[in-house]
């Protein structure tokens, strides 16, 4: 990898923020909307039954960290319908730069929108609801970045899918992770889910992450475990999606069909 080629595809993208409404919605007003509607409903249980502020707090805790993955994941695979939707996709691939470096610059800007995503609605959270995302302490950096990691992996199957299947596909950019959502105990533990769904969530790395946040939350410790077994599975899971996408994108320079994803 040629570290100017990524650096010129970083700036690339970044020139495109301050010039598009929606890239600055989808990093602002979504995520702060999405926080305002579940603050106030943390509002109205603690007025309901004041003996429950820590669930409360949590709701608001797995909001944000839930951010993070769906703006990760979008990351990538956003970026790369962009190429398609402006039929720019084979001039960057006559270039030099190889696959593995497009990949790298998704990974910054990913990073990028991650920090001012998850400055705005820390902050938002905080004046509005009085809800410090530091109180998590040193254990909020192997959260974000477990959480990271698996929102940039759901990008690539994302693409993976895209690239195999054509633009027909192309909701999953936006719903692969509400797809998931339901198995990764955002919002509530996972012996809540029936019994035979438990070990689909077992096998996500974020459900960990989530049940450790709540950990720390309601008990004050994390088994160490929890960021070990996400660690472990956020690994397996990026040899799997990465492996995945260089196949899908062999197969449709092969076949040809990587011309007809700009038709």
């Amino acid at each position: 990898m040629k570290w100017h080629r990524i650096y010129a595809m970083l700036r690339r993208y970044l020139y495109l923020y301050p010039r598009s409404v929606p890239r600055i919605l989808d990093i602002f007003f979504w995520p702060i909307t999405e926080l305002l509607i579940w603050g106030f409903l943390t509002f109205y249980l603690r007025q309901i039954n004041t003996s429950i502020p820590n669930v409360a707090t949590a709701i608001l805790g797995a909001l944000v960290f839930w951010n993070f993955i769906q703006r990760s994941q979008q990351a990538v695979s956003i970026a790369f319908l962009e190429e398609v939707w402006e039929r720019n996709l084979i001039n960057i691939f006559v270039t030099p730069i190889k696959m593995t470096e497009f990949l790298a610059a998704t990974l910054f800007v990913g990073v990028v929108r991650l920090i001012l995503i998850g400055l705005s609605v820390g902050i938002a959270a905080f004046l509005l609801f009085q809800f410090n995302i530091f109180s998590l302490g040193l254990y909020l950096v192997p959260f974000v970045v477990n959480l990271f990691f698996f929102g940039w992996i759901l990008g690539l199957i994302a693409t993976s899918i895209i690239m195999r299947f054509g633009q027909s596909a192309q909701v999953l950019a936006f719903a692969l992770t509400i797809f998931i959502q339901p198995f990764v105990a955002v919002f509530y533990p996972v012996q809540i889910l029936p019994g035979f769904l438990q070990p689909i969530a077992h096998s996500i790395p974020a459900t960990y992450v989530f049940e450790g946040m709540r950990s720390v939350l309601f008990k004050g410790t994390l088994p160490i475990e929890n960021l070990v077994s996400a660690t472990v599975l956020n690994l397996i899971w990026f040899s799997i999606a990465i492996t995945i996408f260089f196949k899908m994108f062999a197969y449709v320079k092969d076949t040809g069909q990587l011309l007809k994803l700009v038709d």
